[in-house]
């Protein structure tokens, strides 16, 4: 682990979750809580991960939610957990809650006319071996585990189809880890964050951890209530507080969280 805000305390934050009236622990899934798949279905949590969130959920004292940029639904069967965590979808449109309750944000109709002409002209690329996903309020281009030569055809093509498409306010043109994903303004990882930090009491122990370019903007909005925790293999650039490295270190956060956070 290493702290990277000098102005961080990371034994400090430590020792403030027992006394925290609430407890709120934030994680993306692939790239954090899972490792990266070239076949998504098959991303399955780090050994142990999955063991150490239930004994945070059964413990009922520490809020936790999932924020991905997937679909929530895809998301229930990969996490083997006992109990449902709150799942925010799609960076933020899609609020799936413990009792099953499902709330979905649409994009206005001329976004989606938008979404769709993007789909479209990307068929072609997926037969090039890229994958397509379709989302409530996006539309993603796969190049996992594609040779180089391949990546660089894939992504070239699909800036020259794409970048004509964001106009406006409407939707903008992101660049994400495997891939590219021309998203609808609106919602994202850090709108997700903010509502749930405005669900919780100001000394709240609060904190989120993911690994990609798109969990930056929540990074950002978590840092002034808690800290923002980047979970990879090798350090980047990034707005984040503390980097840990998966799975050992990941692991040995959310069973320090588990401990510190046991109600007595």
């Amino acid at each position: 682990m290493r702290v990277l805000n000098p102005c961080v305390d990371w034994n400090a934050f430590l020792e403030r979750i027992p006394a925290a009236r609430e407890r709120v622990l934030m994680l993306d899934y692939d790239g954090t809580l899972a490792p990266f798949q070239v076949r998504p279905e098959r991303a399955v949590p780090y050994p142990g991960v999955a063991g150490a969130l239930d004994g945070i959920m059964q413990d009922e004292s520490t809020r936790v939610v999932i924020v991905s940029g997937r679909r929530a639904a895809d998301l229930i069967a990969l996490l083997p957990l006992k109990k449902q965590p709150e799942i925010w979808g799609g960076h933020g449109w899609e609020r799936l809650l413990p009792d099953g309750a499902l709330a979905v944000r649409e994009p206005a109709d001329e976004v989606r006319r938008t979404l769709r002409q993007a789909s479209d002209f990307a068929r072609e690329l997926a037969r090039d071996g890229g994958r397509l996903e379709c989302k409530p309020a996006s539309v993603a281009l796969h190049w996992r585990g594609l040779p180089a030569l391949a990546v660089a055809k894939i992504r070239e093509q699909a800036l020259s189809t794409w970048s004509p498409l964001v106009r406006g306010n409407d939707v903008e043109l992101l660049s994400f880890d495997g891939g590219i994903e021309l998203r609808a303004h609106g919602c994202s990882k850090q709108h997700a964050v903010k509502a749930i930090l405005s669900e919780t009491a100001g000394d709240g122990a609060v904190a989120y951890l993911g690994d990609d370019i798109t969990d930056e903007d929540a990074f950002a909005a978590v840092k002034a209530r808690g800290i923002a925790v980047l979970v990879r293999p090798q350090y980047r650039d990034t707005r984040a507080d503390i980097w840990i490295r998966p799975p050992r270190e990941l692991l040995a956060f959310i069973r320090r969280w588990q401990a510190r956070g046991q109600r007595t």
